[in-house]
Order: C-alpha cells, then sequence, then structure tokens
C-alpha cells in the first residue's frame, strides 16, 4: 500500500485502487452526465477555459444586493483593490451566454430550487439570488434566513430559492457516545424531495478535526469507530447520496446538479508562490491548469456519479476556481476571524459557478 499526502492529509493509494475496482465491477453509467460529456468533446467543454479582463463586470455591486452575509461582502470589510471583480470565465471552444436573471425567472417561474450542502451552497445561493436580484430590482422578495433552512423567494415570479444546510448530506444523530456521523443514513433527504432543482455539495467538513469537527464517532454499517480515512468515509458518505438520488429523484420533474469540490488556498506552494495564503492575491492564474493538479476528493466524486443511473450534472468547478486565489474575502470578511482563503467574495466566483449552472440549463 502506497501512501501520500495532500495539503496536509496523508491518504493511502489503496483506497483509490479500490474506488476503481468497485465502479468497474458495477458498470453503472450516469446517461445524463454522459451525454453532456459526449456533446462537450464535440462542441464545447464549459469548463475548459480562461479567465480574462472584462470591463462588463462584476454582474452587480454588493451595496445593492440585499442578500449578502457580512463572511463575503469583501468590498464592505474594506478590501481596496477592484480588480479581482473584472474577470470572466472564457470556455475555450464556445462563448458562455450572459447570465439573464429575468430569463431564469421565466423559465422557472413557480418552481422551487435548492441548494443542500455547507457555506459553499451558501455562497452559491447567496451569489443566485444577487444575480437574479439585479435583473428585476424592484421584483418583491421574501427573505428568511434560519439555521437549517433559509429562502429568498421572488415573489412576482413564484421562484423560490432554498438553502438546506448539510454539511456532510449524511445524517449526524445525537446518542448517548454524543454525536454520530452516520455514513449509512440520509433521513435528511425527506426534506429535499418534491424540489424542481437540486444542487448538492459537500467535501469541506470532511477534513474537519479537532474543535473544528462536528461530531464524536462515526458509524460504517454496525461499525462504530472514533475516526477513519476521510477519504474512505467521504466515498460511502456520497455513496449514500447517490442512492438517494437513485432512489427519490423522478428526472421528469427535478434536475440535479451536484456543484464540484471548491479549492481552498492556504498552501502557496500549490500556486508555485511559496510560504503565503491567499492574503494579498489580486490577479488569478495565467493559463488553464493549476501546479498543484487534481486534488483526490474529485476522483471521489467522479467515481460516485459514473455510477448514478439519473441524470446528475456535475458543475466541474475545481480547475477554473483554483485558478482564482485572489477571489477570497482573505483579511476582508465580516463574519470569519484570520485569513478566509476557502469561501470567495461577492461579488466574485460564485457568480461563474451560477453563469455555468445557467449556460447548463440553457445551451
Amino acid at each position: 500500500m502506497v501512501s501520500f499526502k495532500y495539503k496536509g492529509f496523508i491518504f493511502q493509494a489503496l483506497f483509490l485502487v479500490l474506488v476503481v475496482e468497485h465502479a468497474v465491477s458495477d458498470p453503472i453509467h450516469n446517461n445524463f452526465t454522459n451525454s453532456i460529456r459526449d456533446r462537450a468533446a464535440t462542441t464545447c467543454n464549459l469548463f475548459q477555459g480562461k479567465w480574462v479582463m472584462d470591463a462588463s463586470y462584476p454582474l452587480y455591486e454588493s451595496s445593492t444586493c440585499p442578500f449578502i452575509d457580512p463572511e463575503f461582502d469583501c468590498i464592505k470589510y474594506g478590501r481596496p483593490d477592484r480588480q479581482y471583480l473584472k474577470f470572466s470565465w472564457r470556455p475555450d471552444a464556445c462563448n458562455l451566454p450572459r447570465f439573464n436573471g429575468l430569463d431564469f425567472l421565466k423559465r422557472w417561474s413557480g418552481k422551487r430550487i435548492m441548494f443542500v450542502g455547507d457555506s459553499l451552497s451558501l455562497n452559491q445561493w447567496l451569489s443566485l439570488a444577487c444575480m437574479i436580484h439585479a435583473s428585476v430590482p424592484n421584483s418583491k422578495t421574501n427573505y428568511v434566513r434560519q439555521a437549517s433552512l433559509s429562502s429568498v423567494t421572488f415573489q412576482d415570479y413564484g421562484v423560490t430559492l432554498l438553502l438546506y444546510r448539510s454539511p456532510y448530506l449524511v445524517d449526524i444523530t445525537r446518542e448517548n457516545i454524543g454525536r454520530v456521523l452516520k455514513l449509512n443514513s440520509i433521513q435528511q433527504g425527506n426534506a429535499w424531495r418534491g424540489m424542481d432543482m437540486l444542487v448538492f455539495n459537500t467535501w469541506h467538513w470532511w477534513t474537519h478535526k479537532g474543535n473544528d469537527q462536528s461530531w464524536d464517532y462515526i458509524q460504517d454499517g454496525t461499525t462504530i469507530s472514533k475516526d477513519m480515512n476521510r477519504l474512505m468515509a467521504f466515498y460511502k458518505g456520497l455513496t449514500t447520496w447517490a442512492r438517494w438520488v437513485e432512489l427519490n429523484v423522478d428526472p421528469t420533474k427535478t434536475k440535479v446538479f451536484f456543484q464540484g469540490i471548491s479549492p481552498t488556498h492556504y498552501q502557496g506552494r500549490d500556486w508555485q508562490a511559496g510560504p503565503k495564503n491567499c492574503n494579498g492575491e489580486q490577479v488569478p492564474l495565467t493559463g488553464s491548469t493549476y501546479p498543484a493538479g487534481t486534488p483526490p476528493e474529485v476522483q471521489v466524486v467522479n467515481k460516485v456519479l459514473s455510477r448514478i443511473k439519473k441524470p446528475v450534472f456535475l458543475l466541474d468547478i475545481t480547475t477554473l476556481s483554483q485558478l482564482r486565489k485572489d477571489a477570497h474575502p482573505s483579511a476582508y470578511s465580516g463574519d470569519h476571524s484570520g485569513v478566509d482563503c476557502s469561501h470567495w467574495c461577492l461579488p466574485g466566483l460564485p457568480d461563474t459557478w451560477n453563469q455555468l449552472l445557467y449556460a447548463a440549463l440553457v445551451m
């Protein structure tokens, strides 16, 4: 068995071999995702490209959006530079359609769209709300923020954007021994049923340890332990989510997206910048590749998605986001102590994620 290290975490190479073998022994194909990849191969891969200066950006001003959390409002909390706001994503083989909030509202009139995941889902959810609001600034809205379920409703169009907080997607329960992360349980999925669109995300919390860890024990089947290989745990939990999709999603009524792995920029050596982090970075990396390469959790996502029969579209945002070392709140976050190289400023990178979401719906 060979060990390798990535961002401070040591993983076992045998795990990835087992994942590959599992995928080969269970050759279920994602028809929707495969059709998208086939189309991309002959027409346009939306996720292969580069960042370019664009004077028409940003798509909205943070001061005019009533939904932005202090955590992401970098301008309000003193970020002095503005160049990071002026980049747009340009795919190599086609033009990315510009986001049209009014068109989005008309297409999804009377529908419910739910983001499910951690604070990166919050980042994207607020971004989409701001992008739509900029198109219809006088539209009546109803904004509700709660611990587990939040919503923005554009009342004139009957469109509701919901956010369900679920950092792991699988359940955490309180039991006699403490908080138990259950890799095979997803009872909270009952709250996700009946949506017209679902956008899922998970990964960052799977790496948390110490005081940042939100569970005391981890349960895999009937086995309860204090810990296990986190990448393996992620694979097992994501596989449980995949089974939920298979059993509960009617693709004629619900579109399903998986927000790809959002990268962090705490280690400057990842982009050949030495012992530093994202603080002070003002421009993206040039080109289309990231020096540190693809993180192993992306391989897990790809393996799990390749085995789902139901159509799931992967928003493959990892590489294009890796290039944006300049787009984090860093020291300019009202609700985050220290330097935040994990989340993203608004306006900013999550607006591109939503532009790609829009493109996947209209192209």
